[in-house]
């Protein structure tokens, strides 16, 4: 099956389906030399029971450990780097994905390099063990993070006890305890082919890359995936956590249980989350750095799950003026609730269209964009399409998405700092 769109569509695309059910998109863009590919699978922490805890993640570094034909970790590389190229991978809590950026000449050799490790990998009990070290190491990283431990945290009292709460890479403790058995079983039960999106951007031609992974993929098995956790509204906010560390500065973050990313609201809290923290003229930038000096940076975002989503604020503070700052930053928050101008009301929509035209001149965003949608929400929706939806946001959609969202009960604070005591900054959230 293929889907053809306007040949001056900003981001056209093309799509097919295998008959062994992999999907594959393309799209086509003839003013750039790079091409670039996305391996995409339905895995990550969200598919983890507490006992294979970080699995996905560990799963994710073993591929570039080598395959029966690339057998080194060099041999697998080299592949890509060795013309200039760009190869990495990411675990998230919904889906992994292995990408490369290429130039044009060369594009042909990453699609077949990862078709070879998503297939061919050795899962070799050796590199299993040395690369749990590896993974040790950066768990231990990003705890020794305070903005990063923060971050964590938050998501650990937000979405308590259910694997969207958990850190995707798991604890030392849980990856130490992963057997190769269990890899393996995590590979025949993710890695198939009705769970697997393929998506490629560059001056390529449809055709080309799907009878290249045709050849190369059609014996990718099927079956029955592990389907993801649910979500589990069980916060009873307002909740605050500290961990008291003598740091210079105090890092918090503050989160609001938001909407997925199949939800009719989801554009117009994006556009509310640009008004309250997502540029200089932003409400949160003006009223604590320009006005009272509180913060160097502090930012908000919003991040869309399946069927779950979270609006953040961000933000690193002297710890002398911190008792300061929460109140401000939360009654900010809460202001939102009344509504906006229609000057910051149209900046935001013009703010969010131009970013989104500029990312899609990137092949790589281009890819990204396709193959996760078409991944998690089983549909994609165009660039000129999101758009539309942008601009059929009405002012007063935002005061009712503020009124939705923006909860003191659904409201949750992580620090870490030179504190003992999160009562004060707890109190500090309620309006």
């Amino acid at each position: 099956m293929e889907e053809n769109q306007p040949a001056d569509a900003v981001v056209s695309f093309e799509r097919s389906v295998l008959d062994n059910g992999l999907r594959v998109l393309t799209s086509t863009l003839p003013h750039t030399n790079a091409v670039s590919i996305n391996f995409l699978f339905g895995a990550g922490s969200r598919y983890e029971n507490d006992e294979i805890a970080g699995a996905s993640h560990l799963f994710e570094h073993m591929l570039f450990k080598g395959t029966k034909g690339r057998p080194t970790p060099r041999d697998v590389s080299e592949v890509v780097e060795g013309v200039g190229g760009a190869l990495n991978a990411f675990t998230d809590k919904e889906l992994t994905g292995y990408w490369c950026r290429l130039a044009h000449p060369n594009y042909r050799e990453g699609i077949d390099l990862f078709a070879d490790m998503v297939q061919n990998s050795l899962l070799r009990q050796s590199d299993i063990d040395r690369e749990k070290q590896v993974v040790y190491e950066e768990i231990r990283a990003t705890n020794d993070s305070p903005g990063s431990r923060a971050a964590m945290t938050l998501e650990e009292i937000m979405w308590p006890e259910q694997p969207l709460g958990r850190d995707v890479a798991g604890s030392i403790e849980s990856v130490g305890a992963i057997t190769r058995d269990q890899m393996m079983d995590y590979l025949h039960t993710q890695y198939i082919s009705s769970n697997t999106v393929i998506a490629v951007a560059g001056n390529i031609r449809h055709e080309d890359v799907v009878h290249q992974i045709e050849d190369l993929m059609r014996d990718l098995p099927d079956g029955k995936p592990i389907p993801m956790s649910s979500f589990e509204d069980n916060l009873r906010g307002p909740v605050a956590k500290i961990e008291n560390r003598p740091t210079e500065q105090a890092h918090l973050t503050i989160g609001l249980q938001g909407l997925s990313m199949m939800d009719d609201d989801r554009h117009a809290l994006g556009l509310l989350s640009v008004i309250l923290g997502e540029s200089m003229s932003s409400r949160l930038f003006e009223e604590i750095r320009e006005q009272r000096g509180l913060a160097y940076d502090i930012h908000s975002s919003v991040h869309a799950l399946s069927d779950a989503g979270a609006l953040l604020i961000g933000a690193g503070i002297d710890p002398a003026r911190v008792s300061e700052a929460v109140p401000v930053i939360v009654q900010e928050i809460a202001r939102t609730r009344e509504g906006v101008t229609e000057k910051e009301f149209s900046q935001a929509k013009q703010l969010s269209k131009g970013r989104m035209l500029l990312r899609m001149e990137e092949s790589r965003v281009v890819s990204g964009f396709l193959g996760g949608q078409e991944l998690l929400k089983g549909e994609v929706r165009t660039v000129e399409q999101v758009i539309a939806d942008i601009d059929a946001v009405e002012i007063d959609d935002l005061a009712r998405v503020a009124q939705r969202v923006i909860k003191p009960e659904k409201m949750a604070l992580s620090m870490v700092g030179p504190f003992d005591d999160a009562a004060p900054f707890q109190d500090a959230m309620s309006f």
